[in-house]
Order: structure tokens, then sequence, then C-alpha cells
């Protein structure tokens, strides 16, 4: 959520600024606001709604010019949306401005302390009180002083500081928030991700929890609370920045569905060697595993369904019982975890605050963590005993597709690699799924060449008011997907039910003209899902079908049939969630909405 620039350097501030923030967007915001010294002195410029308002706002009313400045888009937390709420706050005398992402848990606390101290606050945020706070506590020395703060605040954050005292340098910190210093040639930087910055450096440090950095244009320097100077080695990325960029495409989410057959090759195609399933540096040896009672998967949102798809798919080959958990529950369920339980937890980010929580407490109660991630460096990636990357490259819409794509694929290697160590699976059935993985980026190009035929039927119903999916087992696992992407971007009501459970209560939500989007893919219960498709069309639902080439007999049920590639059962996950994808996208643009950013939501959950 929200998102942090930071820039020193002998450039002007602002125009860079502005670009970053835009190459955030995509991690959700309602409000954009820099602060940048001008003259030895801290202008602030800041303004509800998009970027575009904020850079108007500059022009309209003078611009800022500097060479040092931090910025900021903010998704609402404590405050609604307003000029007034939008960060960067300043201090009481103006001599610091602050922007945060996160939450800070005890402000009531110091507010009313700072209150107590004549401070007076204009926000009803909980970010102001920082701006306070590093004020009140100032010592003269920008490290001691924030170091202070850092031991008195509570909660997440991620913090960009300037002080009028320091015309050439700024402060950063973070604490379970996403933080990344940009090192340039006579310029350097902060930011929540690496995006923002690809256009001007590839070389970046990751900061840990409660290190400090300072920045000037020629140096940068990190510290520990304590004072102490911290050493690092710079990591480069290795991203094409062109697939940071739309490229043509009118949106994200689209070029991202196109990338699906290229980025599944590339999380596949290193982990197949002679014949057999290797996981990087990943060690998950026979002796080890015959010892887990029990593998669980703690995941949020498509993370979550991708958990559940894994469920199936490893209880399947191994054998070994499969528990999967909403992240955000994970901890206050009071998990039967041990060291006999391996713990895998799936973000995309890296970053998602829940997740990160889980991951410490499964690794507290003992338990071994897997981690499958895309981004490199991430908090989860550092903490976690094993780590298994997708190789999908920067995902900027917010409803995710090639990363919960690549994630899938990270399920299958883990189930084949562990049935492989356990000698569960002969070697015929491993070849078998082996190229299966390997035709997989073929067939799902195959899909999504025919885009035109789900466009057609997404014109027919996209203003629809609700729309179920049905399936059963492993598409019962891909429609959660499903049903969540049409309603995060199109905002239609949508629900996804297991197909056995229709007559249990859902059928009363059946009526003439509902839309039922019917998943019958898994074979031996194909004839089930026939007979529940009778069940819904009696009472005048209006039926889209997806199954495999060749099983026409569904044509004479189902009003319309999106036909997916025969392939193994392992991965055919993969294939069915396309249409799906595809069929929200384009629902949602017939809707004229903005697909990318969907109203409230942001790409990276980084607070609780």
């Amino acid at each position: 959520m929200c998102g942090i620039v930071g820039y020193v350097g002998k450039k002007q501030a602002v125009p860079i600024l502005i670009d970053g923030l835009s190459k955030l967007e995509y991690r959700g915001y309602d409000s954009a606001g820099v602060a940048v010294m001008q003259d030895g002195k801290i202008e602030v410029k800041k303004a509800k709604g998009r970027l575009a308002v904020l850079e108007e706002k500059l022009n309209s009313e003078g611009k800022i010019t500097g060479v040092m400045g931090i910025g900021h888009t903010r998704w609402a937390t404590h405050g609604e949306p307003s000029d007034t709420n939008a960060h960067p706050h300043l201090s009481k005398t103006g001599k610091f401005a602050v922007v945060h992402n996160g939450i800070i848990e005890n402000y009531i606390k110091l507010r009313e302390y700072l209150t107590s101290k004549g401070f007076e606050f204009i926000s009803e945020t909980d970010t102001e009180v920082i701006a306070h706070l590093v004020e009140y506590y100032y010592t003269g020395n920008m490290v001691e002083t924030v170091a202070k703060i850092v031991e008195k605040v509570e909660g997440s954050y991620a913090l960009g500081i300037l002080c009028d005292d320091n015309p050439d340098t700024f402060v950063a910190v973070r604490k379970e928030s996403p933080l990344i210093v940009g090192l340039g040639d006579g310029e350097n930087f902060i930011a929540s991700d690496v995006p923002a910055i690809l256009g001007y450096t590839r070389d970046v440090y990751f900061l840990e929890n409660d290190e400090i950095v300072v920045l000037s244009s020629d140096d940068v320097k990190i510290y520990t609370t304590d004072g102490d100077e911290i050493k690092k080695e710079p990591f480069r990325v290795n991203w094409d920045i062109s697939a940071a960029e739309k490229g043509g495409y009118e949106h994200f989410m689209f070029k991202e569905i196109m990338e699906q057959p290229r980025a599944i090759k590339d999380t596949i195609s290193p982990r197949i060697q002679n014949g057999k399933i290797v996981l990087d540096d990943i060690n998950l040896n026979a002796d080890y595993i015959k010892k887990l009672d029990k593998i669980y998967i703690v995941a949020c949102g498509s993370a979550y369904h991708v958990g559940v798809v894994g469920k199936y798919v490893i209880e399947d080959m191994t054998r070994i019982p499969v528990e999967v958990s909403i992240a955000s529950e994970f901890r206050y369920m009071n998990p039967i975890v041990n060291e006999r339980t391996l713990t895998v937890v799936i973000s995309q980010s890296g970053e998602t605050a829940d997740t990160i929580a889980a991951m410490r407490e499964a690794k507290r109660l003992g338990s071994r963590t897997f981690a499958v991630v895309n981004a490199v460096g991430s908090a989860i990636a550092r903490e976690a005993d094993d780590v298994l990357y997708t190789w999908a490259g920067p995902e900027i819409s917010v409803a995710t597709t090639k990363a919960y794509s690549t994630q899938l694929n990270a399920m299958y290697l883990l189930s084949l690699y562990i049935a492989q160590e356990l000698e569960l699976i002969d070697n015929a059935r491993l070849n078998d799924c082996i190229e299966a993985l390997e035709k997989l980026p073929d067939n799902i190009q195959s899909i999504v060449e025919n885009k035109e035929e789900i466009q057609y039927i997404a014109s027919k119903y996209y203003n629809a008011k609700s729309v179920f999916f049905l399936g059963r087992t492993l598409d019962y696992a891909v429609s959660l997907e499903g049903s969540l992407k049409l309603k995060e971007i199109s905002y239609i009501h949508s629900e996804a039910y297991a197909a056995g459970e229709l007559k249990h209560g859902t059928i009363a939500l059946i009526e003439e003209g509902t839309v039922v989007v019917a998943l019958c893919t898994v074979k031996p219960l194909f004839d089930k899902m026939l007979s529940n498709i009778k069940e819904v069309k009696a009472r005048g639902a209006v039926v889209i079908a997806i199954a495999e080439e060749g099983h026409t007999e569904i044509e004479k049920e189902a009003d319309y049939v999106i036909y997916i590639p025969k392939s193994d059962s392992l991965v055919l996950p993969s294939e069915t969630v396309v249409p799906l994808q595809l069929f929200a996208y384009y629902v949602a643009s017939l809707k004229g909405l903005d697909i990318d950013k969907p109203r409230n939501l942001a790409k990276s959950v980084t607070v609780e």
C-alpha cells in the first residue's frame, strides 16, 4: 500500500519524484504529494486524487525547484482522502517533512502526549505524529533522532524525512514496510519498490528492520539504531525496464495476461534438468520429508487460492496431509505447528504483512519455512529457510495474473520434487508430468490467441448483477480465483462454490438470467458437472462452461463453451484460469473501469 520515492542529486527533484510515483500507482492510492528542499526551506505540495491533480497544482501554483525531495502516494487508513491528510506532513515549525507507509499502532497515545507538550494537529492521520515526534526529540543529529523515534513508535513504517538543517542530505528508516535504496551516479534514491527507480539505476540496497539510511548526492551510509555503520553489498536488478512499461497495451493487466506463457516458461525451465525436478539450492531430502506430519500453506488473496490448488496437488502426489490457512488468521488460531511441519508461504511481493507475521509465527513454533515469492530480496525471501522464486518479472496491475500462474507452477514443481525424493512417482509418470509442464506455455499461448471468443461472451453479460462460479476439486480451487478476478476489477458480485454444495442452499440464489461459469475439466467428475449444469439451467441460469477440447457433449447443456487444450490433470488449473482472467478483463473493459487500479485496492498489502 502507498508509495514512497526520495531523491537527492544534481537534477530537479520534482520531475523525478512524480515519475517514480507514477511507477508506484499500481500499489493503490487516493492522494499524492511532494516535499522539496528549496533555497534551504522545505516546500510542500499535495492534493487529493490522482497524480495528475498534483501535477496540475504544481503547474498552477508555481513549480517547486530543488535537487532533493521526497514524494508519496497515500492509501487512506487514518482519516479520509483529502489535501490535509495527504503526505508529506510537516512538523510544528515546518522544520521537518515526513512521508510514511504503514500504520503507527500507538499513535493515539503519542498524539495525546505531544498535545500535552503544545503540539497542534491539523490532520486525522497517524503519520503527523511522526513529524512532531521528530521535532520534539531532535538533537541536531538525525541518526540519533530517528533512533529515538524507532524506540517510541509501535507498528509498521517506512519513513522518509527532510530536515531544513540538512539541505544536502535526507534520512529514511523502515520496519515491517518495504523500502529500498537506489544507488546512482551523483544521485541516490529511496523507494517502496524497484519500478520507481528502474529508469535511473539498477543497483539497490534492501533495508532491514530498524536500519537508518542517510543519503546525499555522492554517498549513502546505513546505521543501526545504536549508531554503528553497516556495510552492505548492493543488489543488481536484472529486470528489463520494458517489463515495467505497457509496451503498447491499453492496460497492464492485459499485457500481463499475454506474458504468462513466457513467465511460466521462465519459472519452469531452470528447474527441469536431465529429466528430474531440481529446486535451485533447496535441499528437502527424503530423510527430512519422511519426518513430516503435515505441510501448512499460508497466504492471502490470490496466493491463498494458489495454496488451495497446492493442497490438492501435493496430497495427490505425496499423500502428505496439507492444510491451507489464510495468513491473517494463522497467528490467531493457535496453529498446530512444530518441527515436523513444513510451512509454505506464498506471496508475490514478499512483503505481505500478514504473511510475514504468519511465517515468523511458524518459525517460532519450530517449523521449517519454504517461501514462494516473485521479489528477490524481499522480506519473506530474506527470512525464509528456503526460497523458490517465480520468475514472473514485475507485475504492475493490482489484479494478479502472471504472478498467480507462476505460483501455481511452483506448487507443481514442489509436489513433483517431494514425490521424486520419496520415490512415490515412477519415471514414466514423472516424464509425463515434465512433458505437460514443458507444453504448458504453448497451450496457454493458444488460449490467449482465442481471446476474441471470450471477449464476445463478456460483451453479452458485462451488465450482470451476480456471477456464480462452480467447480469440483481442482476446478473449485480455480473458481475461487476466477470469482475474485471478476469482483475486484468489474465490481460485479460473484461467488465461487463447490458444485456439490448447490443443493445445500446455493441454488436458492439461481434465477432467470443468472450467469453461472461452470468449470468442467476434472475428467472423473465431468458427468457430475453436467448434472450440476442441468440443475442451474432448469432454474433459468445462463451457463458459460470451460472444458477440455473434445468434450463436445457439454455443448448440449451449456449456452457457451470455452475449450482449453487437452493436458495432464496436474497442470490443467494453469490453463483453466486464463479464460477466467480474460473474461474478467473484458467485462471490466466494457464497463469502462480503471482496470489496473481498482477502487479501494492496493497491490501489496503491507499493513494488517
